[in-house]
């Protein structure tokens, strides 16, 4: 069945989702801060272990690193096109009504767990080759993969920030599967120089959350976004 892998991936995320906001009911504010710190150190080495992975290349026994000019490039170029679109904003207008729509208005963390949720499983390579080798090869095993460590990451999230994250689920779930619906046609595009590309500036965006949620700063990861297609234009030249 093609798609099954973001069906099992989105199902996932909302399991996860619904054990965490259980579980937040136990916490107090002081436990909740700890685990929102928590949870921004994990998605900084998480977003770390992603850029090192693509970045770091080891010749004739010394260490090297390259697409240090390529991300730059293209996360300068994607967030100057994201600042002028402002996604930012749009993603919590996108937040605020969700947040209307399910009356919880008195949810001052709704959109943060939202936005933050989102980005988080929706950035990076995984989510774009999983649903290709979903549609092309039928074979959703990297998705069912990304299920596992999604679900894990929203419950988390979900613990803290509260309903919010599990409505992370509709992107992802409209973001995945319309790469599978457009697979053939993207999938004779995308080479592997693309595909590490963003993987690295994907990972750059997720170091990024982390350190929103750890130092409680504002870095406007969402208008970063443009730099995805950018960094794929990079790899095209």
């Amino acid at each position: 069945m093609v798609g099954i892998g973001t069906i099992v991936n989105t199902a996932a995320v909302l399991v996860g989702g619904l054990i965490g906001y259980i579980f937040q009911q136990l916490l107090n504010d002081k436990l909740q801060k700890t685990i929102i710190q928590a949870i921004g150190v994990a998605v900084i080495f998480i977003g770390i272990a992603g850029v090192l992975s693509q970045m770091l290349v080891v010749k004739h026994g010394q260490v090297g690193t390259h697409g240090t000019l390529m991300a730059t490039i293209s996360l300068v170029v994607g967030s100057l096109i994201g600042e002028l679109i402002d996604i930012d904003h749009q993603f919590i207008k996108l937040g605020d009504w969700l947040r209307r729509k399910v009356g919880a208005k008195s949810d001052s963390l709704f959109i943060e767990g939202f936005v933050s949720a989102t980005l988080t499983i929706c950035i990076g390579a995984m989510a774009i080759i999983g649903s290709l080798q979903d549609a092309v090869n039928h074979d959703p095993t990297m998705l069912f993969t990304k299920a596992i460590l999604d679900g894990v990451i929203v419950a988390i999230y979900a613990a803290s920030f509260g309903v919010g994250a599990i409505f992370s689920s509709i992107p992802l779930f409209i973001f995945q599967m319309s790469i599978t619906l457009l697979a053939v046609f993207i999938n004779q595009f995308l080479t592997t120089a693309m595909t590490n590309g963003i993987s690295l500036v994907g990972s750059m965006m997720i170091f990024c959350i982390g350190i929103n949620l750890l130092l409680d700063t504002k870095v406007r990861v969402a208008n970063m976004l443009p730099a995805l297609l950018v960094v794929v234009g990079y790899a095209m030249v």
